[in-house]
């Protein structure tokens, strides 16, 4: 659904380019629901998108080629071109597959992403476990363990509202410190069910963002420190506000007010939404804001632990140990599309390597099933990497780099090679 382009904003004209990118992938929209993620462009041209038949796939798969072919004689700016040239491939490449070119699931995602997704191997994530094993306080086996501790950790209900409400505007005060705020940005957070995601921002345009967070499972303190961040300051909503400041509004390259689906564009969105959180949560802070979550949400220490303070401590070293494995839904999606193993051997592979619940293994399982999310689901842990690298460079300010992502067009391969360079 896209969202209704609100209030008064003076939007300005498109170029020949921008106009022909925008109708491209509201039309393509059409054919595949919910590729547009956000649009907050011109509203005539929205539109002129509803009312018109409906162009085959062939149709927009030629329109695509024919975009791309014109970038080199249209588009002056180098930065401007390369990114509309890898956004253009990734929608090329889908109108492509609709219209019945078949295109195997490796090379969809390089196509839609500008990347190469990595396999990293059962033995990376038994070494976590083995770190696991030696951190997680109780009795009986890792999962059981595991289990225990994470159910110590849930924030009730009833309690999220106020302790969101609080992350948010201590997200919010860091970001404007380090980073400046549009002026008249601001969002909105609900609580949801019935979804394949944890969280979810909806970008309305005017600086303005709707963001969910899905109750259907437990949410634990560590995952609503990181969705907090993903989501709002300086993750998704940030980023979508900058770019419509600076990009739409200040030079005018309207292809930013058009947010898509299965692009580079969300590689390097949700890469900078998970390293955002280092910008949120300074190694230096993260105890003590761990000791007022648990205070806020009303928990009691559990697991022999003496007090808050120490349970906050092994939250910290506990969380930090398994981030990696964030990395098996990469590979239990190459496991499922392309080795070809059943929804059953790769949901018992989640609860066994990944040291998933059933219910989380199965919800797992939902997004990289779903038509929409199978191959996006390579962008978080692979994004993350990317920018994680680009950002440790030597002699590099992770805070000036960090904001050129806010601000900038950049493509993974770009990012990729700047790394490459050194």
């Amino acid at each position: 659904m896209v969202p209704a382009v609100g209030g008064e904003r003076l939007v300005p004209a498109p170029d020949p380019i921008a106009r022909d990118y925008l109708l491209l992938g509201l039309r393509l929209d059409q054919r595949i629901p919910g590729l547009v993620d956000g649009y907050f462009g011109p509203a005539d041209l929205k539109a002129q998108v509803d009312l018109e038949q409906l162009p085959t796939p062939a149709r927009l798969a030629a329109d695509a080629s024919g975009l791309l072919a014109r970038l080199d004689r249209e588009v002056a700016d180098p930065a401007r071109r390369e990114w509309l040239r890898v956004q253009l491939v990734a929608l090329e490449s889908l109108a492509q597959m609709l219209a019945g070119t078949p295109v195997s699931y490796l090379d969809q995602v390089r196509r839609c992403f500008d990347a190469e997704p990595v396999r990293r191997g059962d033995a990376t994530f038994r070494a976590i476990a083995g770190e696991l094993d030696a951190l997680v306080p109780g009795s009986g086996g890792l999962g059981h363990r595991l289990a225990a501790w994470d159910t110590g950790l849930v924030v009730p209900t009833h309690r999220l509202s106020e302790v969101v409400d609080w992350l948010v505007a201590r997200f919010r005060d860091r970001a404007a410190d380090r980073f400046g705020l549009p002026p008249g940005e601001g969002l909105r957070v609900s609580l949801v069910r019935d979804q394949p995601w944890s969280g979810y921002n909806w970008y309305d345009g005017g600086l303005r963002s709707r963001v969910d967070l899905n109750v259907d499972l437990p949410i634990r303190a560590p995952e609503l420190v990181g969705t907090i961040a993903h989501e709002t300051y300086p993750g998704h909503h940030l980023e979508h506000a900058w770019h419509e400041a600076t990009r739409v509004m200040e030079r005018a390259e309207l292809e930013a007010s058009l947010l898509l689906i299965d692009t580079p564009e969300c590689f390097i969105s949700e890469g900078l939404a998970e390293v955002g959180r280092r910008f949120a949560v300074p190694p230096d802070i993260e105890t003590d804001l761990f000791v007022e979550l648990f205070e806020r949400a009303g928990l009691t220490v559990a697991n022999g632990l003496s007090d808050l303070r120490s349970m906050a401590e092994l939250t910290v070293r506990i969380r930090a140990a398994r981030a990696g494995l964030g990395a098996t839904a990469v590979d239990a999606a190459l496991m499922l599309h392309v080795d070809g193993r059943t929804p059953a051997d790769v949901g018992g592979w989640l609860e066994t390597v990944a040291l998933m619940t059933p219910e989380q293994a199965a919800k797992r399982l939902e997004f990289i099933q779903h038509p929409l999310w199978r191959t996006y689901v390579f962008v978080y842990t692979e994004g993350a990497e990317l920018l994680e690298r680009w950002l440790a460079a030597p002699g590099a300010d992770e805070v000036a780099r960090f904001q050129r992502l806010l601000v900038e067009n950049v493509t993974p391969s770009g990012i990729a090679a700047e790394v490459a360079a050194g």
